[in-house]
């Protein structure tokens, strides 16, 4: 079982210009997961105040809800904050939580990047795809679909394939045990906002965001991480693939600096709020030309879906199976 090559810092940076990149700030880790917060209170305040703007609501909402992933994912690195007690705090407490078991699995992506070994590697594995079976998939995503494959389906084919005398009560009873964060955070929202008769805010503001733009924008950035890179790749620096992102895409689609994947491979423990800096030092450098990069999000969607559609055989990825729940690479 051979691990993915890896690289040294010291084959790119001198160790006075490495130490500012490795260092984890005492508060911005602090502050990341507070403006995400912010964010999605203020989007959410918008569209109560105009219900026009519930569309733009989602589509920010459900940015920020990856934003969460995406730091929860810089806690499984220990880079949140230097105190790795405070670093588990804020990963595990005030994101989406699971850390522990996440960081378990997700460091063998990092070890095994590509490799045969590397338990994501069914994510990138039938890329390219035809532009058809793209459509489908956002189309499914935007649908909720996805969310139920993902989420609901195994409470009801639990309950389709219980045993005789096993309560089906009971199994939804353990299905809200195991998920107590999602049905208090509904219950306690809901008995807020309700009096003041907004009884429909959970439900358009965090779960439908949850639901739809959230496993688009989580799909795209897998697609743009590791869609049609080789398996076995032997080259540290083309394990994944940076995106550069203009404004608009790091509002809706890679907040926190999450497109600059490559980088993030070659020094995982870099923190997120690092990785432009770490990228115009090695740009700077001349490395960038080595590296795997795309000028955009689109540039990779079409390099994705560029498999005829007389080819398109494959069934349905492990993640719309439902097998993949990880959200960050």
């Amino acid at each position: 079982m051979a691990a993915a090559a890896r690289v040294a810092p010291k084959d790119f940076f001198s160790p006075e210009e490495w130490a500012p990149l490795a260092r984890k700030s005492a508060w911005k880790g602090y502050a990341l997961v507070a403006h995400a917060w912010l964010v999605i209170f203020a989007a959410g305040a918008m569209a109560l105040a105009w219900p026009i703007t519930i569309p733009l609501a989602v589509m920010i909402i459900g940015a920020r809800q990856l934003g969460l992933a995406i730091l929860m994912h810089d806690a499984a690195h220990g880079a949140l904050h230097p105190n790795l007690k405070v670093n588990d705090f804020l990963g595990e407490r005030l994101t989406p939580g699971g850390l522990v078991q996440y960081r378990n699995y997700h460091l063998g992506h990092h070890k095994y990047a590509q490799q045969a070994e590397d338990p994501d590697l069914g994510l990138s594995a039938p890329f390219p795809i035809t532009r058809v079976s793209l459509r489908r998939k956002i189309v499914r995503d935007l649908t909720g679909q996805t969310h139920f494959k993902q989420r609901w389906a195994p409470l009801f084919r639990k309950i389709r394939e219980r045993k005789p005398g096993e309560s089906a009560l009971k199994i939804v009873g353990d299905f809200i045990v195991k998920r107590p964060r999602f049905f208090l955070g509904a219950a306690v929202t809901i008995a807020v906002t309700a009096p003041f008769g907004y009884w429909w805010a959970w439900f358009v503001l965090w779960w439908l965001p949850q639901a739809t733009w959230y496993p688009m924008i989580t799909r795209l950035r897998n697609i743009a991480e590791h869609a049609c890179v080789a398996k076995d790749e032997p080259d540290p620096l083309r394990h994944a693939r940076t995106t550069h992102a203009n404004i608009v895409e790091r509002i809706f689609l890679a907040p926190y600096w999450v497109n600059y994947h490559c980088e993030h491979h070659m020094f995982m423990h870099v923190p997120c709020y690092n990785l432009a800096r770490t990228h115009r030092l090695l740009k700077a450098k001349g490395v960038t030309p080595r590296m795997l990069t795309a000028p955009g999000y689109v540039d990779v969607l079409r390099m994705a879906s560029s498999r005829p559609a007389r080819q398109d055989t494959h069934g349905p990825t492990p993640e719309e199976r439902g097998v993949v729940t990880t959200v960050i690479h």
